[in-house]
């Protein structure tokens, strides 16, 4: 009995690890896909050239890597065995689709920050053909630090590979530990740096726009300025010029979730890849390291998981993505729902997650809180021609 309970125990853990892996890759196939057809189907939301970018990287990993990472983790596949060319291919692949996922990452946090902090360079800049060159330079990147795993293999004898046993730690000790190092620094720390960087100006501006006590002048009332242009603008976003009383008694209760929105969103990226990253370098600034047996299932598997929570924090978050995706799903649902929700019932935290996905703007906000009127129908009508983000409507005498 007492050697049945520790096989029991294993057999639970075993058990309980496959089904967690499987489930992450269910789900990262069925988010990713669900966002990618949004966007895609919606002319209106491929303005998210980037987030639709991200889901197609993450539905990659989910269809070839997260596979490949189930039978190299689980104990269940302990008899499996790769041949070199496939330990290469699935190694090659886990660092260009993970590089590729969180060089798209750091693109849409630049992106954000220059829609909110700048709106005018940004309506300016962000063309199809800058977003193309992006989305280039990103492969380009994936793809060098993908192909430098191939130097530096063993070239003695090896025919086949436990796949338990393929992993980033294929190849001579030195070529290992600099490519561990650039790895790390590349695609972590740099990003890191400037994902906390950008959402640190973003709270900024979404602070200045929540402590707003009164009506801002219009562009023909304003003097000329100079970085203070970018920020009043913006905060036009979620200000109107009626706003009634108790919104304006809560907007430091704003500014907290708007705090904790960003807390959310760059925690979600330190918790799913700090502890990979640093595993891989301790493994190399150590001479004799001793981890325990599964914790580089752990941590890899931890990394994984961001594919599966991108498309929620990235894409579902966004109100248009979220209400695109009911009336697909009421367009193929046997019952038909009533879509009447949300609208025109955002609260301040909904607010501001449209603040940082950029589909904020004067119209939705006036429609959100605005007393209706002849004046707030004018200005709708106004400015469904041609918008600028931030852009303030003109008083009329």
């Amino acid at each position: 009995q007492q050697d049945t309970l520790p096989n029991l125990q294993t057999r639970f853990k075993d058990m309980t690890g496959m089904l967690f892996m499987v489930t992450l890759n269910v789900l990262a196939l069925l988010a990713n896909t669900a966002v990618m057809v949004v966007v895609i189907k919606a002319p209106h939301l491929r303005k998210f050239a980037f987030v639709c970018h991200l889901c197609a990287v993450d539905l990659l990993c989910a269809i070839l890597l997260m596979p490949l990472g189930i039978v190299s983790s689980s104990p269940y596949f302990a008899g499996v065995v790769f041949t070199v060319l496939e330990c290469q291919i699935y190694v090659f692949l886990n660092v260009i689709l993970i590089a590729a996922s969180i060089f798209t990452i750091t693109a849409i946090s630049v992106e954000r920050y220059y829609y909110i902090v700048h709106p005018m360079h940004y309506e300016v800049k962000m063309t199809l053909k800058l977003t193309s060159t992006v989305v280039i330079l990103v492969w380009v990147a994936s793809a060098i630090l993908g192909f430098s795993t191939i130097f530096g293999w063993p070239s003695y004898g090896l025919r086949s590979i436990s796949a338990a046993h393929c992993s980033l730690h294929w190849s001579h000790r030195d070529h290992r530990r600099i490519f561990s190092a650039l790895f790390s620094v590349i695609c972590f720390c740099l990003p890191a740096v400037v994902i906390f960087a950008v959402y640190c100006n973003v709270y900024k501006v979404a602070r200045v726009a929540a402590q707003q006590n009164g009506p801002l002048p219009s562009w023909t009332n304003t003097q000329v300025k100079h970085r203070s242009d970018s920020i009043n603008s913006q905060t036009t976003i979620i200000t109107t010029h009626h706003v009634s009383r108790r919104i304006t008694r809560g907007r430091p209760f704003i500014g907290s979730k708007a705090a904790l929105t960003l807390v959310i969103i760059v925690g979600q990226f330190l918790i799913c890849w700090l502890p990979y990253f640093a595993f891989h370098l301790h493994l190399i600034l150590d001479s004799n390291p001793h981890t325990p047996n599964d914790l580089e299932e752990v941590v890899t598997w931890l990394a994984y998981s961001s594919f599966a929570m991108n498309p929620f924090f990235y894409g579902l978050l966004n109100r248009q993505i979220r209400e695109e995706l009911y009336k697909l799903r009421r367009c193929y649902s046997v019952y038909p729902t009533d879509l009447t929700c949300s609208s025109h019932e955002g609260s301040g935290q909904e607010n501001f997650f449209h603040f940082l996905h950029r589909t904020s703007c004067t119209i939705e906000t006036r429609a959100s809180f605005a007393i209706p009127s002849p004046r707030t129908t004018l200005d709708h009508a106004q400015q469904t021609g041609f918008r600028i983000p931030g852009q303030i409507p003109e008083e009329l005498n």
